[in-house]
């Protein structure tokens, strides 16, 4: 605060002063690919000091460098917060987040990224979800598309575009082809769990073969309520604290043993999964033991 204020010609030095209503903030912003100088794009702030909320506050011209130590553009503008806030005396209420927001074409690129993409003579395209399969249709598209061998398979990621072989004009013209071709991805048989939330979202190849279940919760309760032993009032005794612990085991009847039948559609195995009739949590350890035994056909993800 007091380095803008110096700014705007206001000299603040020795003054002990603390503003409620300023807050540090640190601005990201990611930097498309083609940018051009005087183009907008949307920044992120978020609270690193001690604010409570971003709402209704506004940026200070802010320059956004680069790994490199240079400025590729400047931010500033009114926040928008994500979230609301609400205080009393006795507590409080918080809804989303109000330390974060972001700026709807709020910074303005100020230095462009050097690269000829009409110079290049070779375009290797790469894929978001590497497949040997996906690589490989992508490869078949583009050379029916252009009657000749121009695509090339390099690696499970990797298809090589030679433009001379696309007899186009530029790179650009080759591209305006290849990004209209239709190639279907392959998809690979997935289960993702989140365990601090239980969800569970599988793929439509997931497959399970026949397999026997069983499951059941043992629960394992101590207790500790000491006794407090006092002697009479005019013996001459002391006071002693007795141990006294309450152990018990506690074991659901559980589901017994559970066939779950081939499944060979994603309605299927869903079918027999919810036949265990277990919660979402249990769900995702039964999961790891249909797994663990190589009935489940699909690769386990948990997060």
């Amino acid at each position: 605060m007091s380095n803008i204020l110096e700014r705007l010609g206001v000299n603040v030095t020795g003054e002990q002063f603390r503003p409620n209503n300023v807050a540090a903030v640190i601005v990201t912003a990611e930097l498309p690919a083609f940018s051009r100088s005087g183009s907008s794009i949307d920044v992120t702030i978020s609270a690193i000091g001690d604010a409570d909320s971003l709402m209704g506050g506004t940026l200070v011209m802010t320059p956004l460098n680069a790994a490199d130590g240079e400025i590729y553009a400047v931010a500033q503008g009114t926040i928008i917060a994500g979230g609301v806030a609400a205080e009393g005396e006795g507590g409080g209420v918080i809804q989303g987040v109000p330390t974060s927001g972001v700026i709807p074409a709020g910074a303005t690129v100020e230095r462009e990224i050097a690269f000829e993409f009409s110079s290049m003579e070779v375009i290797r395209l790469a894929l978001r979800s590497p497949d040997f399969t996906t690589a490989a249709r992508i490869e078949a598209a583009i050379n029916q598309t252009f009657g000749r061998g121009v695509a090339l398979m390099l690696d499970a990621g990797t298809v090589r575009l030679d433009i001379a072989a696309t007899r186009t004009s530029s790179p650009a013209h080759a591209l305006v082809r290849v990004e209209n071709i239709l190639v279907e991805p392959e998809r690979r048989a997935r289960v993702v769990v989140d365990q601090s939330s239980g969800t569970i979202v599988m793929g439509e190849d997931v497959r399970i073969s026949r397999v026997a279940v069983s499951q059941g919760n043992l629960t394992l309760r101590i207790e500790e309520v000491p006794i407090v032993v006092q002697p009479n009032p005019f013996a001459a005794g002391n006071t002693i604290v007795v141990p006294n612990t309450n152990a018990a085991i506690e074991e659901e009847p559980g589901i017994g043993l559970a066939e779950i039948p081939d499944g060979t559609s994603l309605s299927e195995v869903v079918a027999g999964l919810n036949a265990l009739g277990v919660s979402p949590r249990d769900m995702i350890d039964i999961l790891k033991s249909i797994k663990a035994a190589g009935a489940l056909h699909a690769e386990f993800i948990v997060r």
